[in-house]
């Protein structure tokens, strides 16, 4: 298996093109499962303070034995911690669950409109940023109004935007408004969970020409994209099987029909209603 490559993103610190995502991974054997990860050759764990696990994840960062600095960390600020105050306070908290000397990149975990409040939630991580909490800074299920709006008010461009993304709900439209600003997309639910997206005949048709699986063929499509997947998996063979996709390259019209698929959001978690404390 090849190593997982990494970009560099727009504050000039470096980013897996592939990491795990550690949701519902926790207690021993959560710690168990990442520390399996890590070992496969995985160096970004996506957790949040919702996810109730990031003491977990900085137990399994010790535990692993690779050099910090090769490993990244990323956490996420809950609905009930925006504010500008409140968002570095919060930062604080999960440093201190992960027991670490900083988070490598923390994210918004959703705007949530109707508080109105996530521009000064940004604020209080350029903030954190500054008092060297974090290493980079982005947000989660943000929309390009949104991205507009925090690049407006304080001149600072998110690092990252995590979001849903997969070949029922390609995001063509914010993927190049990213690109356009110098912000990496991150996929959450990579593999369109509960879908039957891996039973699609054009899957299993690429996936017998480039003798893969299905859900290979799927995560190499998300990092020809230019967006980083973070399948979750506590299986030690599933995990290798979801890193091992930069041995073969689609085709510009393999992707373009993996992305026809496309059928909208599959979970009515839109950024604009959807709120999350």
């Amino acid at each position: 298996m090849s190593a997982i490559p990494s970009v560099t993103l727009n504050d000039g610190a470096w980013f897996p093109e592939l990491g795990l995502g550690t949701y519902n991974l926790r207690g021993t054997e959560g710690v168990e499962a990442m520390v399996s990860a890590i070992e496969t050759g995985y160096r970004l764990l996506d957790t949040a303070v919702n996810y109730e696990n990031e003491r977990e994840v900085g137990e399994a960062v010790r535990r692993s034995g690779v050099p910090r600095d090769e490993l990244l960390v990323a956490s996420k600020i809950p609905g009930r911690h925006h504010g500008r105050q409140e968002a570095i306070d919060s930062v604080k908290g999960s440093l201190g669950m992960l027991d670490l000397d900083r988070i490598d990149l923390h994210l918004i975990h959703w705007p949530n409109p109707s508080v109105g409040r996530y521009v000064d939630t940004w604020q209080g991580l350029i903030e954190a940023r500054q008092q060297g909490l974090v290493r980079s800074i982005g947000v989660s299920n943000f929309t390009e109004s949104m991205l507009t709006e925090l690049i407006e008010e304080t001149g600072v461009v998110p690092a990252v935007n995590q979001v849903e993304l997969h070949p029922y709900f390609p995001q063509e439209r914010l993927r190049a408004f990213h690109a356009q600003h110098g912000i990496r997309t991150e996929s959450w639910s990579p593999l369109a969970r509960r879908s039957e997206l891996l039973t699609e005949q054009l899957l299993h048709e690429l996936a017998t020409i480039y003798e893969v699986t299905p859900t290979q063929v799927v995560l190499r499509w998300h990092t020809q994209l230019g967006s980083t997947p973070i399948p979750k998996s506590s299986d030690p063979d599933r995990q290798r099987e979801n890193a091992d996709v930069f041995d073969f390259t689609l085709t510009e019209e393999q992707i373009a029909a993996i992305s026809a698929l496309e059928r909208g959001r599959l979970w009515g978690a839109d950024p604009d209603t959807h709120e999350e404390m």
